[in-house]
């Protein structure tokens, strides 16, 4: 190990007390106000004017100091702002015989008091010392109570936080002082947290950021150190997210959502929701001058400094708002066709959750509650508008759809087989009209008709006089024609037509005899399986009976 001696002009600890004089080849040290703290061993060095020429005197000087008088406390009696001392000057090397005192205070010479005891009342700023009589210039070394007491920090770099780190408490004092360390942190009741000069932190933690402070105390006072303030630097802690309003949020009012997190220095924050960055999201306070519906779900924010960074829990962020405009749908979509069952669905966006009524138009009580509305047996009364109401605490919204009933297929084709039937009789007698002319004459038996024994899905067609033919020479002959049409399934419903046929007449009066066709007719109608949804062709056989009254031209 290379030891480098350090010059004592350069010590603090000799601080105007060394003094260097040389004469020739000697050179000496004077050193005053010796102190028991001096006792050392002392070397001399020279310097040539050569390079390298540093010489330094060996094995050296042993200085060993020992009081011969020492100033000792003997009590001290605090009394308000002042302090009673009683002092006594004690000698480890007395001579012979009886010995005269001299006491000084603060350097000057009391020459009221030459024993070896002096009571004496003191600030803390007064310095006391004692000697023999006719040896003043070999005073004691002073008593004082404690003071320049100053802390110091190592390493006196930036603190970071799990580093180790000491503070030092320092003082001027005789008797030497003792030292208590403190933290100040508003309590009264200050813990006393060492009694070491130094105070030692392992490992720094956040937590021990604060002013401390230390005391340097002996008999004759104590004196208190400024404050010295740690400052731990540290990466975030857990950022917290806090809502204001705290009550319930509604579709546009003002919303604050903040990011408070414990760093040091001070963190930097970014605003999530649900993973993605939110724009103008840098600030520890988030803003929603007017929060919307679709600004609902999870938020949380990331807090970062150059030590360090942490994402705080999620907050989830509810907006409550009124129903939005429903949607309404119809099932099946196809065509409603009578007898079916048809669901009406409405659905809107609400929160909370809304409610659904369903009305018709032009009534005022509701028809269903619910989302669906179900209508087993669609009839045709059933056709018209019908509005679904989505309402919640927040407001209501309706929309309306039009729902039309179509006939069914089985009435459909009923009413075109009856159509055809009309039509098919109205030719028939076009027919029988023209055929008449040419047909020969027959003459039936009174009273004889076909037999009218009805069939399952059998329709028969009478056509008949009703009564014999009445001839009136002042008036014109009229030829009748009477049908009966059957149309029927599964049942029998008959639909009778009377039609008449008016010709003229000849003025000739003479009886002739009436000439009868009988004439059969099929006519086929087809009916819809709703089971199957297939389309059958069903034969129905129809008969028809005509019997016509034809008078011959003459």
């Amino acid at each position: 190990m290379n030891y480098q001696p350090v010059d004592l002009t350069t010590d603090s600890e000799y601080s105007g007390r060394v003094q260097y004089s040389s004469k020739d080849k000697d050179c000496t040290l004077r050193i005053s106000d010796l102190r028991e703290r001096d006792s050392a061993v002392y070397k001399f060095r020279f310097t040539t004017n050569q390079e390298g020429g540093r010489y330094i005197s060996s094995p050296g000087v042993t200085l060993s100091v020992t009081a011969a008088l020492q100033v000792q406390v003997i009590r001290v009696t605090v009394q308000q702002s002042s302090t009673e001392a009683e002092l006594k000057c004690h000698s480890s090397c007395s001579p012979a015989g009886g010995l005269s005192y001299v006491w000084f205070k603060n350097r000057e010479h009391i020459t009221s008091v030459e024993t070896s005891t002096y009571t004496t009342w003191f600030n803390p700023t007064d310095v006391f010392s004692c000697g023999l009589k006719g040896h003043e210039k070999f005073p004691s070394p002073s008593v004082y109570a404690p003071k320049l007491t100053s802390v110091s920090v190592s390493p006196s770099a930036e603190i970071v936080e799990g580093s180790s780190v000491t503070l030092t408490c320092s003082s001027d004092a005789n008797p030497a002082a003792n030292y208590t360390w403190y933290k100040e942190n508003g309590n009264p009741n200050l813990q006393r947290l060492s009694g070491e000069p130094q105070l030692v932190f392992s490992s720094i933690r956040s937590s021990d950021s604060g002013q401390y402070y230390c005391t340097a105390g002996n008999e004759l006072g104590t004196k208190k150190s400024n404050n010295f303030s740690v400052i731990v630097k540290y990466g975030p802690k857990l950022p917290s997210v806090s809502v204001s309003p705290s009550a319930e949020i509604v579709e546009g009012s003002s919303v604050n959502l903040t990011c408070s997190s414990d760093a040091n220095p001070a963190a930097n924050y970014t605003w999530y929701k649900e993973n993605q960055t939110l724009p103008h999201g840098q600030q520890a306070i988030y803003h929603f001058i007017s929060i919307r519906s679709e600004d609902r779900g999870n938020y949380y924010c990331k807090s970062e400094n150059q030590h360090g960074h942490i994402n705080s829990t999620s907050q989830f962020i509810d907006v409550q708002y009124g129903p939005k405009l429903p949607s309404v749908s119809v099932s099946p979509s196809a065509e409603i066709v009578e007898g079916s069952s048809v669901n009406l669905t409405c659905s809107s966006d609400a929160n909370p959750a809304a409610k659904y009524n369903w009305y018709k138009e032009n009534e005022d009580s509701p028809k269903a509650s619910g989302q669906i509305f179900t209508i087993t047996d669609v009839r045709p009364e059933h056709s018209g508008n019908y509005y679904c109401e989505a309402q919640n605490r927040r407001g209501r919204q309706n929309s309306t759809l039009h729902l039309t009933v179509v006939a069914g297929s089985m009435k459909s084709v009923a009413a075109g087989s009856i159509t055809a039937i009309f039509l098919a009789i109205i030719f028939l007698c076009a027919f029988l009209f023209i055929r008449r002319k040419r047909s020969s004459k027959r003459t039936p038996k009174p009273g004889w008709r076909p037999d009218n024994q009805a069939q399952d899905n059998m329709g028969s067609v009478y056509d008949s006089p009703s009564a014999p033919v009445q001839r009136t020479p002042a008036e014109p002959h009229e030829d009748l024609c009477y049908a009966s049409v059957s149309f029927s399934k599964n049942q029998e419903n008959a639909l009778y037509s009377n039609i008449r046929l008016a010709q003229p007449h000849t003025h000739k009066e003479e009886e002739e005899d009436e000439d009868v066709e009988y004439t059969t007719v099929n006519f086929k109608s087809s009916s819809t399986s709703t089971e199957s949804g297939n389309q059958e062709a069903v034969e129905d056989l129809s008969e028809l009976y005509s019997t016509v009254s034809k008078h011959p031209r003459v």
